[in-house]
């Protein structure tokens, strides 16, 4: 068997977190992305969309729109930047952090499907 090479194993990769952000949807209702905003207000409490976007490597057009979607499932909320009023600052409500409680007890082994991709 030939080896497989650096884009076919990211491939894999790929599928197998595919795999699991489908399990995080049926289980959670909510995208990875939106699971990582969760994270990331946990570990970094409150901060603006641009903080957002650069911890969650993504764009500020895309993080807009994962923000006003966990927004709307009343997860995050946001604030008034006092320090600049024309910026907003999110952080998790009750329910968010109950929804990054549930998942933090996801079941699903990513590990054990990323271990035979090596």
């Amino acid at each position: 068997m030939m080896n497989k090479t650096p884009l076919c194993k990211i491939r894999d990769i790929y599928r197998a977190i595919t795999s699991f952000e489908s399990q995080i949807i049926s289980d959670y209702g909510l995208s990875l992305n939106e699971g990582m905003l969760l994270c990331c207000l946990s570990e970094k409490g409150i901060v603006s969309s641009t903080d957002i976007a650069n911890n969650l490597g993504m764009t500020c057009s895309n993080t807009s729109k994962v923000i006003k979607s966990v927004e709307s499932k009343k997860l995050i909320q946001r604030s008034l930047n006092e320090d600049d009023k024309r910026s907003m600052l999110f952080s998790l409500t009750e329910e968010g952090k109950k929804k990054l409680a549930e998942l933090m007890s996801c079941q699903f082994d990513l590990s054990a499907a990323l271990k035979d991709l090596f």
